[in-house]
C-alpha cells in the first residue's frame, strides 16, 4: 500500500511526458474541453426556460405569441446540441493524434533504455519483468492517461457550473453531491490498488504465458513440437497458467462490482432526499415545475459527473502507478559506462591485447567464468582459442567488447585499461562475429552493411566482404542477388541454413575495417570444404590485424599463429599445434579424439 502510494510521485512526470510529446495539440484539446465543459450549463438553463415557456403557453391557449418563445429556445437547444457534437468530434480526432504522438515517444525511450542497457541486465529476471510492463503498458496507458486528464478537466468545469447552479435552491445541496459521488470513489481507489499489487505479483506468469504463445506459434519451435508431440502438453501449460490468471482477475472484478453496487445504493439514496425535498418546495409553491426541472437535471448531471470525475480521478491515479512501471525501467542506470576522463583509443594497435588477472562471473552465478585469467593477444597475430563447453571462451570476446566489466583485475589494450576508453571508440576499435549471430530479415546488402553504417555503403566492399567470409557463393544462389531479401518475416524473404547465415554474419564482421578481428565459433556450421576455403580468405583478410578466433574445431585452430588452451576460466597451455602436440597435454589428447573419430568415419 505504502509503495503504491508512494508511485504518485510520477504523476507530474507523467503530465510532463504528455506536454513533451503533443505540446501544440495538448493547448487545443484543453481549449475544445473548456468549450465542451461550459455547454451542459447552457443546456440546463435553456432547459428551465422551455419548461417555462410551455407552462406560460398553456395557460395563454397556445396562442402564437406564446409558442414563439418556445421556437426559439427550441432551436438554441439544438443549435447547442449540434455545436457539442461537433466538438466531440474534434476532441476525439485530437486525442488520437496526442495518444499516437505520446505512444510513438514511450516506444522510443523504452527502445533507447533497451539499447543502452548493460547486457547484465538481460541475466536477470527482473530486468524481463520490468520490461514487460513496461512494454505493455506503452501501447494503451497513455491514451488511459490523456482520456482521464481530459474527462476531468471537462466534468470538473462543467460540475463547477453546476453547483453554482444548485447554490440558490440550498446551500447544502452541492456537499450532498460531494457526498453522494465518494463512496464511488474509495470503491475505484481501493480497486485501483489491489489491480497494481496484482499486476506486479502476476508478471512473471504473464510472461510465461506469452513464453508458451511464443513456442506454439514459432517457426523456431515447430520442427520439435511436431517431433517430440509437444504441442498438447504447451497448450496445457499454457491454459493453466491463463486459467490461473482469469481466475484471479475475475476476483478482483467481481469484487469491485460487489463494492460499487452498495456505493451506488448509497448514492441513490442521498438522490432520494434532494429530490423529495426539491418536489415538497414545488408543492408549497416556492419554485416552479422549470426550477423542478432545472434542479433535477442540474443534480442528475451533478452526481454524474461527480462519480465521472472521481472516477477519473481513481484512473489517472491508476494510469499513474502502472506508468511508474514505466519510468521504474527508464531509470535504470548501467554500470559500464564512459569515464568521467578518457584518453583517445590507439588505432591501429601497436602492443596488442593482455589480459591480467581478470576475475569475472555472470550476474546471479556463484561460479567464476575467469578466475586470475591472464592472457596476452600480440598486435598483428591470429590467435586462436579452444577448450570445452564453460572453460569461458565465449567470455573473453564479452569484454574486450566490453558488454561487461570484470570484478577484479585489468584488460588492456595497447596498455590502456579499456575502462579508461569510451566504450563507443573501444567498440569501433573492434569487429566481432558472435557464436549466436543475428539473422536480420533484410537484403543481403542491408545484412552485410549494418556490420559499418558508417563506412560508404559501396557495392565493391560489400562484394569483397562477401568474398573474405565465402559469403558470395550464397549470394550468387540467391535469385535477387545482394538485393534478395533474406528470413521469412517478410514477402520474398529467402530462408538460409544454419551455416549460410554464418557467412553473411562473418561477412557483415569483415565489412567493418577495424584493427581487431574477434571471431566466435566462425567455421562451427561450416563443412571440412568450406572449412579449408574459408581459413585461406580469412588469412588474407587478417593480414596486419589482431585476431581472435574461438573455436572448438583444432582443425581451424591449427592455422593460428599461437593457440591458447582453456580449462577452467584460466589459460593452461599455450603454443602453436605443433609445439602443444609434442608437449602432449589437454590439446594434444583432444587432437588424437578428433583424429580417430576422422578415422572411423572413413
Amino acid at each position: 500500500m505504502r509503495g503504491a502510494v508512494a508511485q504518485l510521485r510520477y504523476l507530474p512526470r507523467a503530465l510532463e511526458l504528455v506536454w513533451e510529446s503533443a505540446r501544440y495539440k495538448t493547448l487545443v484539446w484543453i481549449g475544445l474541453l473548456f468549450v465542451q465543459g461550459l455547454l451542459p450549463v447552457a443546456t440546463v438553463y435553456l432547459t428551465r426556460s422551455l419548461v417555462n415557456d410551455l407552462v406560460a403557453s398553456v395557460a395563454a391557449g397556445g396562442v402564437w405569441e406564446s409558442v414563439r418563445p418556445i421556437l426559439m429556445v427550441a432551436a438554441l437547444l439544438a443549435a447547442i446540441l449540434l455545436l457539442s457534437e461537433s466538438l466531440r468530434i474534434a476532441t476525439r480526432w485530437i486525442r488520437a493524434a496526442q495518444s499516437e504522438l505520446i505512444q510513438d515517444r514511450i516506444s522510443s525511450l523504452i527502445h533507447e533504455k533497451s539499447v543502452a542497457a548493460d547486457l547484465a541486465f538481460y541475466e536477470t529476471p527482473d530486468f524481463y519483468d520490468r520490461l514487460h510492463r513496461a512494454r505493455a503498458d506503452a501501447s494503451y496507458r497513455p491514451i488511459a492517461l490523456v482520456e482521464s486528464l481530459g474527462s476531468m478537466l471537462q466534468n470538473g468545469l462543467t460540475l463547477l457550473a453546476m453547483g453554482a447552479v444548485l447554490i440558490p435552491f440550498g446551500h447544502w445541496l452541492p456537499p450532498a453531491l460531494l457526498l453522494s459521488a465518494l463512496p464511488v470513489f474509495f470503491v475505484v481507489l481501493r480497486h485501483t490498488l489491489r489491480q497494481h499489487e496484482w499486476r506486479a505479483r502476476a508478471t512473471e506468469d504473464e510472461r510465461r504465458t506469452w513464453y508458451y504463445d511464443w513456442l506454439l506459434t514459432s517457426g523456431e519451435s515447430a520442427a520439435e513440437l511436431r517431433l517430440f508431440a509437444l504441442g498438447d502438453h504447451f497448450r496445457s501449460a499454457y491454459q493453466a497458467v491463463r486459467a490461473r490468471l482469469r481466475n484471479e482477475r475475475l476476483e478482483l472484478a467481481k469484487d469491485q462490482g460487489l463494492a460499487e453496487l452498495g456505493a451506488v445504493g448509497l448514492g441513490l439514496a442521498i438522490t432520494g432526499v434532494a429530490m423529495a425535498w426539491m418536489v415538497w418546495q414545488v408543492l408549497k409553491g416556492r419554485t416552479t415545475l422549470g426550477d423542478l426541472a432545472l434542479f433535477y437535471q442540474a443534480f442528475n448531471q451533478g452526481q454524474r459527473l461527480m462519480h465521472s470525475l472521481l472516477e477519473n480521478a481513481g484512473q489517472l491515479y491508476a494510469n499513474s502507478l502502472f506508468l511508474g512501471d514505466l519510468f521504474e525501467f527508464l531509470a535504470l542506470e548501467p554500470r559500464v559506462v564512459d569515464p568521467p576522463h578518457f584518453v583517445p583509443a590507439p588505432f591501429p594497435l601497436s602492443e596488442g591485447i593482455r589480459f591480467h588477472q581478470v576475475g569475472f562471473r555472470y550476474p546471479g552465478s556463484d561460479r567464476m567464468a575467469l578466475d586470475d585469467f591472464n592472457l596476452a593477444i600480440p598486435a598483428g597475430q591470429i590467435v586462436a582459442v579452444v577448450g570445452p563447453n564453460g572453460a569461458g571462451k565465449s567470455t573473453l570476446i564479452k569484454l574486450l567488447c566490453r558488454l561487461y566489466d570484470p570484478e577484479r583485475g585489468r584488460i588492456e589494450i595497447d596498455g590502456i585499461d579499456l575502462r579508461d576508453l569510451p566504450a563507443q571508440d573501444l567498440r569501433r576499435l573492434i569487429t566481432v562475429m558472435f557464436q549466436e549471430p543475428v539473422c536480420y530479415n533484410a537484403t543481403v546488402m542491408e545484412n552485410i552493411r549494418l556490420g559499418d553504417r558508417r563506412a560508404p555503403g559501396s557495392m565493391a566492399g560489400i562484394a569483397a566482404a562477401a568474398r573474405a567470409a565465402a559469403a558470395d557463393e550464397v549470394v550468387a544462389r540467391l535469385p535477387g542477388g545482394y538485393e534478395n531479401p533474406l528470413g521469412r518475416w517478410f514477402d520474398g524473404g529467402a530462408e538460409l541454413s544454419r551455416g549460410e547465415w554464418q557467412r553473411i554474419a562473418l561477412a557483415r564482421a569483415f565489412f567493418r575495417n577495424s584493427p581487431v578481428i574477434l571471431l566466435d565459433e566462425p567455421t562451427g556450421a561450416m563443412d571440412s570444404w568450406a572449412e579449408s576455403d574459408w581459413l585461406e580468405r580469412f588469412h588474407s583478410v587478417a593480414r596486419g590485424r589482431t585476431a581472435v578466433v574461438i573455436t572448438h574445431r583444432l582443425t581451424t585452430a591449427m592455422r593460428a599463429d599461437r593457440i591458447d588452451v582453456m580449462a577452467d576460466g584460466r589459460i593452461v597451455e599455450s603454443g602453436s599445434h605443433g609445439e602443444l602436440l609434442a608437449r602432449g597435454g589437454k590439446y594434444a589428447e583432444s587432437w588424437a579424439l578428433q583424429v580417430d573419430a576422422w578415422a572411423s568415419q572413413a
